[in-house]
């Protein structure tokens, strides 16, 4: 029987190293080696007795692949490292924790639920938008949103020149100027939510993220993890 082989991206990705566009952008740069071949391409399919390295060292073997909820706090940065020098996200975690990547971003300011896993693969899986998970946010506004406002961000909106699918947005409570609400999204766009508000001339002033898709925030307070239990991961999945 032939042996079914994968492209070298996947297997990065599933040994816990990278995500697959980092392991891409890694063979770009000459990092990786295959049989003490050089990859210039992404564009390889890798059996068992191949040999793989990253940097000179051998690849690991394929990982359980683990997922953790964290509490990302607001005032760091979701990158490995920043040119700026800004704390990031992985400077913030345990020792004691395997090398994560995360499911999406977080924004410097916004805080709340974040998805660590040791998987790329599964990364990238968890990011698609066909999954269309919905992300919910609580977000506190400077300025009173009208029932026309989020009439109108129900049917879709275009801002900047970008197109915005429909969201969901509740009314929490007032506090004098400012306003909570609980919004739905399912895209998910860069910084859409403060686009948005922007839009109709509101300014976010606090955003937390609690919860995306089947995942949630719960009583994790900032900078904790949970991690998922291994059947509940295969259930959700």
């Amino acid at each position: 029987m032939t042996e079914k082989k994968e492209r070298i991206a996947k297997i990065m990705a599933a040994a816990g190293l990278c995500s697959r566009r980092e392991a891409e952008r890694w063979i770009a740069d000459g990092r990786v080696t295959v049989n003490g071949h050089t990859l210039s391409t992404p564009a390889c399919l890798i059996g068992s007795n191949d040999r793989v390295m990253v940097d000179g060292v051998p690849l690991p073997g394929k990982q359980e692949r683990r997922l953790w909820c964290y509490h990302k706090p607001a005032g760091v940065i979701t990158t490995n490292r920043d040119p700026q020098g800004r704390p990031t996200v992985f400077d913030t975690l345990p020792t004691s924790l395997p090398r994560v990547v995360t499911v999406g971003r977080l924004d410097f300011n916004s805080e709340g639920l974040l998805l660590l896993t040791t998987d790329g693969a599964l990364a990238r899986e968890l990011e698609l938008p066909t999954k269309a998970w919905k992300r919910r946010y609580r977000v506190r506004v400077h300025g009173i949103l009208t029932g026309d406002m989020i009439a109108h961000l129900a049917r879709g909106v275009v801002a900047e020149g970008i197109h915005y699918a429909p969201c969901k947005v509740e009314i929490e409570r007032v506090q004098g100027t400012n306003t909570w609400i609980l919004v739905t999204l399912t895209e998910g766009k860069n910084r859409e939510i403060r686009r948005l508000m922007s839009h109709f001339g509101l300014e976010v002033t606090r955003l937390i993220r609690i919860s995306y898709g089947p995942f949630q925030l719960g009583n994790l307070e900032p900078g904790d993890l949970r991690e998922v239990p291994q059947a509940s991961l295969k259930e959700l999945l």
